[in-house]
């Protein structure tokens, strides 16, 4: 069965950092681009970042640029394992973040995590 589960949520104040995982079970992530999410309270939902499946070439968001950082895990640990590093987190970025297959060159949704909420409060 194909599943992508988010953790690495929670509550950080801000200026803080969180680094969420996204583990694939029943399909290699190596084969597909990864993209994350996240929807506010109120809002709709936002891309945030992709990572390529073919040279890991990766993409933000402008609101993100500079402060998160996607990636794989390494091969040799055979994680299945895809991350989104959060630095300088500010309150604006409270909301639930979805990992997500997407076709290869960050195209179109396949199928979604459940998500993991990030709330950034002091």
């Amino acid at each position: 069965q194909f599943q992508l589960v988010e953790s690495g949520g929670g509550l950080v104040q801000p200026g803080g950092s969180l680094r969420l995982s996204c583990v694939a079970s029943g399909f290699t992530m190596d084969y597909y681009a990864i993209g994350w999410f996240r929807q506010a309270p109120g809002k709709e939902r936002e891309g945030v970042s992709c990572i390529n499946n073919s040279n890991n070439t990766t993409y933000y968001a402008d609101s993100v640029k500079g402060r998160f950082t996607t990636s794989r895990a390494s091969r040799a640990n055979a994680k299945n394992t895809v991350y989104l590093q959060m630095y300088s987190l500010i309150p604006e970025a409270t909301a639930v973040s979805y990992c997500a297959t997407r076709t290869p060159g960050c195209g179109p949704v396949g199928f979604w995590g459940q998500g993991t909420q990030v709330t950034v409060s002091s």
